[in-house]
């Protein structure tokens, strides 16, 4: 019974993360498909498409499912689709951005304002939160890209805010609307980019208890579970020894 019990525990955890792959797959093939429609159906005269691309192939997305969500931008399906931004509060005051992708703009509301309340949170007005962030590209590198000096110049050459780099490797910010521009430059002197996206990083955080955390990592759960769900950003500050106890 134990060796039956065993492989149950590992098809739970398989078909965990498989449900898991699955929903990140399907957000980023919706984020494809969007840029797809807003500008050409070529990544090299669309930078957002570009970006869309990179971050799914850093995902390790199959070619024929990027290949298709371009195509049904192509076929009017991305008619319906809609960005939208939703702000509140969780636990200890710290502030949340939700940003949603969705072809239901009703449902999508309902269901974060629902998730925000069964989960210790608060829905905000907009603008409430956002001010305490800066919205900024990411661009990121392997160690192999380079020594750390290097990376550096290379971003400022290219135009970007800052540069920070680690054993894990190099982490590069632009300001938003330089985005597309930046990674262009760096992608001509580095090669392209391990990943690209864009962030919401915030100026201050708000350090919070144990119990605190506990129920914010229940709501951001619970909010990136949601379908129409792309991104969840936090300006919550959590000790290394909280996230240890808590399994983080």
């Amino acid at each position: 019974m134990a060796g039956h019990s065993k492989f149950k525990n590992i098809q739970f955890r398989k078909d965990r993360q498989d449900s898991l792959r699955s929903k990140m797959f399907s957000k980023l093939s919706r984020d494809i498909t969007l840029a797809a429609k807003q500008g050409l159906p070529d990544p090299a005269a669309n930078s957002r498409l570009r970006l869309a691309i990179a971050n799914a192939k850093a995902e390790s997305m199959p070619k024929d499912n990027i290949d298709r969500a371009i195509k049904k931008a192509q076929g009017g399906d991305a008619d319906t689709y809609e960005e939208i931004r939703y702000e509140g509060f969780g636990p200890g005051g710290v502030g949340l951005i939700v940003e949603v992708l969705t072809d239901n703009r009703n449902r999508a509301a309902a269901n974060v304002r629902t998730l925000f309340g069964k989960n210790g949170g608060n829905m905000g007005d907009a603008g409430s939160v956002a001010f305490m962030f800066d919205r900024l590209g990411e661009i990121t590198y392997p160690p192999s890209a380079g020594a750390d000096e290097a990376i550096l110049d290379a971003a400022i050459e290219a135009g970007a805010q800052d540069a920070e780099s680690d054993e894990d490797g190099h982490v590069i910010n632009a300001a938003f609307e330089d985005m597309g521009a930046v990674v262009d430059a760096l992608e001509a002197s580095l090669g392209p980019a391990k990943s690209t996206g864009i962030i919401w990083r915030a100026k201050t955080e708000v350090p919070v208890s144990e119990a605190e955390a506990a129920t914010l990592m229940k709501l951001v759960n619970a909010l990136e579970d949601d379908d129409d769900v792309q991104t969840v950003w936090t300006n919550a500050d959590i000790s290394d020894e909280i996230m240890a106890k808590l399994g983080g």
